[in-house]
Formats: C-alpha cells, structure tokens, sequence
C-alpha cells in the first residue's frame, strides 16, 4: 500500500514574507541556482556539492556577507552546505519537508560540447536525482541542464528521465537497464492501474532563452518542472519579458543609443529589420509590450576597463588578460548584443563566447566579473580559485536571474495549491 502524504498541509508564507518555502539544491556548483532561488526568498534547508573549488565559492560568500540577509530565523546568509558526493547522502530525513527540489545535474554528458555518450557516461546523476525524488517526496521540482538533452540521440533516454519523474517510486530493479526499466514505466503510466497522485508527479518541460528573460546572454537551456500530482497544481509557464525584436527596433529608431548617450549609428543588425518585424513592432500581444533584449553595453556599462594582469582594487576577479585573438569561426561578443552562451572553458571555446568585441573592432577578454555579471551574480559575489576554476563555475551556472524567475513562479503556483 502506498504511503499517506507525509507533507505539510499548511499554506506558503505570503510571497512578500520571510520566506516562500523550503528548498533541497543538489550539485549546487557555484550557487547561480541557489543564490536565484534565495532572491526568490526560498530557505535553503541543504544545498550540497562535491567539488572542492566550489564549495569554497560557497563558503566565501554564504557565511558572513551581510548582503544575504536572514530568512525564516537562519543564520544570516548561511546555507547548510554538504561537501559530499550525493551518492553518499542520505536525504530521507528531509521527507515532507522539502518544497522544491532544485537541482542541475552535471550537463557534460549531454552537452553539445563533451563527448556525446549521455546514460552510458559515469557523470550521468539523473539516477541520484530520481533517488532523492523518492527519499524526499519534494511537493515541487526544477531541474535544468543544456539543450543537448532534447537531441535526437538523447531522445530516447530524455523521454525516460521524464517517466521517471512522473513516478520515481518506480524505481529500476537490480536486473533492469535503463532501455527495460524504460519500457516498465510506459506500460505501467499508460495502463488504467491506479498509480497514488501523492507518489506522481506532473511534468512539463521547455527549451527557454535566458535572454527572453531580461539576461544579457542567449543562453538556451532545458528546464524540467514537475508537481506531486496529489497537489493538482495547472503550471504555467513564466511568460518571457524581453524580445530581440524590441532590441532591433530601439537601435533602428535610435532610443537605445540615446539610453547610451550615443550618436544614432547604423548598425550590423539593420539587415535583420523586415517587414515582418516591422508590422509586430506596432502590435501588442496580450496587452503587453516586452521590453528589449539587454546587450553587453548594457550589462558592464559601470565597470572599469580591466587593467591588464592586475587585479581592481574594489571588484573582486576583474583583471585583464592578453592576448584575445579573432579569427574565422571565433568572432567573439559584439558589445551591443547579448553575450553568446558562457561557458565553462577560459579561452579555447569556439566561437569566442569570451571576447568583448567594440564597434570599432577592438577586442579583449571578457574578466571573470563580466561573466559573472552576464551569469547574473552581484559584483559582491566572489569565486574562488584561478582564473581556469572560476570560469568552469560560472560557465556550469543557471543564471540567478532566470532562477529566481523559475523559483517565483513555481511558488505561486504552490501558494495556489494550498488554497
């Protein structure tokens, strides 16, 4: 027989009290996930990571900085923090404790820039993540990873991860791989056998444009969120915020250069203005206008140039680095568009997704900072580690702004299902 609901019955805090709820982070990394969902004013009852550098990023920045303020009675800004594999984590403590589940799973398996082999590679941690599911019995769930999940060689193993989040407490039996375990969980979600709602989950996911949500970076990523089934939660999907069209339009008709205290220029972009855009742009959908895309100019506008080798004696990781170079196939960021996609690398990345590019084509190196601010943490915010271990743990972050837009959205809808 299946377990009672084990989970409180009471209603969220209002969104505008001390906190929104409880919440579980795993492979936490850098904390873009977790400093998103504590803006969301989340309280954080765990939030566990295993590498070293990272954990110390965590502690740097989590245990005294009077910027993060106290919620629900913790300690002023302090996060409990479990430097541990997951693996070796028992979490059952936490049952019916846990609002949402957050967790970004190690993305290299699936990521267009690793090595392609998804289930079969060791740092696949979907399997921990559906164990903690069924540990924890979150009421809520958000998992991000790269759009390479949803390719057409994945399709078949990203259809299973979703199986499994609807009913985790079928777990794969000892003599089961994936491909059989997979096959199960079909038949039995699409018999009429009654499976509990307290031990299902509804689950939705969506390919969502960080730069539609007002980050200036056209980050694409996939985002799972699913809702214990006993809660009958109707999600929604935030609505995105900004538009490349609203960009195009305030260069085309000169606002975003006033805003820049610029002369009006011609842009490379011009070529991208239709008639078709045109026409939208005197349209309002849902009666709403959507604010532009935020470009680089707009994100760094107030830091000082880098000094090469040297770091800014008020900003934490803001030093200048030589030697960025442009060439066929890396031609880095343009300053008036939203950054390409940070990524955990330092300078090899294809494409230069590390290089400032200015209109009259001089380039240099994006510092750390810039690509934390592009990642949406606060200047106050400090990474720890050389230049090569900051630069994985912001490029392996979800952009805090995007989380705490996820966070919020999910807690309304959770206020809802209290009534």
């Amino acid at each position: 027989m299946a377990r009672a609901s084990t989970a409180p019955k009471r209603a969220l805090r209002a969104l505008s009290g001390k906190s929104v709820g409880a919440s579980l982070e795993l492979f936490a990394g850098g904390g873009g996930l977790a400093l998103g969902l504590h803006e969301a004013k989340y309280r954080h009852l765990l939030v566990s990571e295993l590498d070293t550098r990272a954990c110390e990023t965590l502690r740097a920045n989590l245990g005294t900085d009077v910027s993060f303020p106290s919620l629900n009675g913790t300690p002023r800004g302090r996060w409990p923090l479990a430097e541990a594999d997951i693996a070796d984590l028992d979490l059952s403590p936490f049952e019916g404790r846990v609002d949402l589940l957050a967790a970004g799973a190690p993305c290299q398996p699936f990521s267009l820039g690793g090595l392609h082999r998804g289930d079969e590679d060791e740092r696949n941690l979907f399997p921990q993540v559906f164990r903690v599911v069924r540990d924890v019995r979150p009421r809520a769930i958000l998992l991000e990873n790269v759009r390479g999940l949803t390719r057409a060689a994945f399709a078949p193993y990203f259809d299973y991860i979703l199986d499994q989040l609807r009913a985790p407490h079928l777990a794969a039996r000892r003599s089961e791989n994936w491909m059989d375990h997979r096959d199960r969980l079909a038949i039995r979600l699409a018999s009429k056998r009654r499976l509990d709602p307290a031990e299902t989950y509804d689950v939705s996911f969506k390919l969502v444009n960080a730069a539609d949500f007002g980050v200036a970076q056209t980050r694409q990523r996939i985002f799972i969120v699913a809702f214990r089934s006993d809660l009958g939660v109707d999600w929604e999907w935030p609505v995105e915020t900004h538009s490349e069209d609203a960009l195009l339009r305030a260069k085309h008709e000169g606002m975003y250069w006033t805003e820049h205290d610029m002369q009006p220029r011609p842009d490379s972009e011009d070529s991208r203005i239709t008639a078709r855009r045109v026409a939208r742009w005197t349209e309002t959908k849902a009666g709403r206008k959507p604010k532009r895309w935020r470009t680089l100019r707009d994100e760094l506008k107030d830091l000082p140039e880098p000094v090469e080798h040297d770091s800014d004696p008020t900003i934490a990781n803001h030093i200048g680095i030589p030697g960025a170079r442009l060439y066929h196939g890396h031609t880095g960021n343009p300053i008036d568009r939203p950054a390409k996609t940070v990524k955990a690398g330092v300078h090899g990345v294809p494409g230069g997704e590390h290089v400032l590019v200015r209109t009259d084509g001089a380039h240099r190196y994006l510092t750390v900072r810039e690509c934390a601010r592009i990642q949406g943490f606060p200047d106050r915010y400090r990474f720890e580690g050389p230049r090569s271990e900051a630069m994985r743990q912001i490029g392996n972050a979800v952009p805090a702004t995007l989380a705490r837009v996820m966070g919020t959205a999910i807690a309304k809808h959770l206020v809802d299902a209290d009534g």
